[in-house]
């Protein structure tokens, strides 16, 4: 077993790891990366459409050439990553016990930056009623089959959940012969981006079939069929309305969850809404000295956003390891009626010269205005109304003179 000493240890390589890495070293002598594959760049390695670093490099990129550029900039850096490298636990204290090709590795951190990232959703967790055939898929899955491994999953695709990925693997599925039949959303609107709805679906005739769901796989040693199902206003199969759909595969888009069995060992403190930490407006969790960023804090909509958000606690990390404290978190931060949740969860006053809220809509709201209060006083209101959807993430920064009278909490809501 071996003890190595950094001032900032980052566990996951991929957006997220590396540009909070790259930020911490503007100011920390000593940064690491942990990553548990035998390559950088995380889940965008296996995203070969394009859509990625409009915001970052202002033109439009591949996820493998957005992950090559953040590759090659920690490349030109003192930077250590470690490779093949699994973490397994993480303490309070700030040690990361970890499993490499050399052995046991403990790293002492002066802090800590998570960025495990998310995983998919399964079958599993909905309780799809049925056997278990062969043919049945998340779509970060199939993706990764179609694109990195070539491999055909299947003739004639069922698409659960309108989420991007699958959205996504609808196009590319298409593109390379397969039949895709439809996808089916439980809720009444779709879960993805317009863009991808409308490039992805719309523009090959793919049908989006909103309010149903599949109700049975039917199927011995391979998938033959699915069954779907009308859902009403509660989100129940509505008896009478089922139908049986001939296929030999089903890609499951149904949502994403963070990584953060690692952040339950170090005992941070998790929202139950977004399963991520509860983080302060320097991205720090309820450990002091640990951050957190990207889609194991919440799942973004897009890498740009995550980019940007890593680049904080990256920053954040690296003060934090150089002067070893932390500002205590004075206000609390509560989504209200139509807003679902907010990051952050608390602000310490005067942490950051400017603090950043974001959030999600639980359900699409056609015309609304943001407000963000603190008793009786109007601290934020958003000039303009518009519309809201679960899909994109909002942002609202504020100053430190807007929340320089405020005492104990401010709530976000639509108006």
């Amino acid at each position: 077993m071996r003890t190595l000493k950094y001032d900032v240890v980052v566990i996951g390589g991929g957006p997220a790891g590396l540009a909070a890495a790259l930020k911490a070293r503007e100011k920390a002598e000593k940064v690491a990366v942990l990553e548990r594959n035998d390559e950088l760049g995380g889940i965008l390695n296996q995203c070969i459409h394009s859509g990625f670093g409009l915001h970052v490099f202002k033109e439009e990129l591949t996820g493998p050439e957005y992950a090559q550029r953040y590759v090659d900039m920690v490349k030109e850096t003192d930077i250590s990553c470690y490779l093949n490298t699994m973490v397994i636990n993480v303490t309070e204290d700030k040690h990361v016990i970890a499993m490499s090709e050399d052995g046991m590795l403990v790293f002492e951190a002066a802090s800590i930056v998570l960025a495990m990232g998310c995983r998919e959703r399964t079958r599993g967790q909905i309780r799809i009623p049925g056997t278990r055939p062969a043919g049945v898929f998340t779509a970060g899955l199939a993706q990764r089959y179609v694109n990195l491994e070539n491999f055909k999953p299947g003739s004639r695709v069922v698409i659960l959940g309108s989420g991007d990925i699958g959205l996504i693997m609808a196009r590319r599925l298409t593109l390379e012969g397969i039949k895709v039949v439809g996808v089916y959303e439980l809720m009444p609107y779709a879960n993805g981006l317009y863009r991808n709805i409308k490039n992805c679906l719309d523009d090959f005739g793919i049908p989006l079939h909103l309010s149903t769901t599949v109700t049975k796989i039917v199927g011995s040693k391979r998938v033959q069929a699915v069954e779907v199902s009308a859902v009403d206003e509660n989100l129940k199969p509505i008896p009478g309305t089922e139908e049986i759909i001939p296929c030999d595969t089903v890609l499951l888009s149904i949502g994403l969850i963070p990584e953060n069995e690692l952040s339950k060992k170090a005992g941070i403190e998790l929202n139950p809404i977004t399963n991520g930490p509860k983080v302060d407006n320097a991205l720090e969790t309820s450990v002091k000295g640990i951050f957190a960023c990207g889609n194991v804090l919440h799942v973004h909509d897009l890498v740009d956003q995550v980019t940007k958000e890593a680049e904080d606690a990256g920053m954040y990390a690296a003060e934090y390891a150089a002067e070893q404290k932390s500002a205590e978190a004075e206000i609390s931060v509560v989504p209200e009626g139509l807003v679902r949740y907010t990051v952050p969860t608390k602000i310490a006053s005067g942490r950051t010269p400017v603090t950043k809220i974001k959030f999600r809509v639980g359900r699409p709201v056609k015309s609304a205005k943001i407000r963000i209060t603190s008793g009786d006083q109007v601290i934020f209101e958003s000039k303009k109304a518009k519309k809201f959807v679960p899909s994109i993430m909002e942002n609202v920064n504020l100053t430190a003179a807007q929340l320089a009278d405020v005492q104990n909490e401010i709530k976000v809501t639509l108006v």
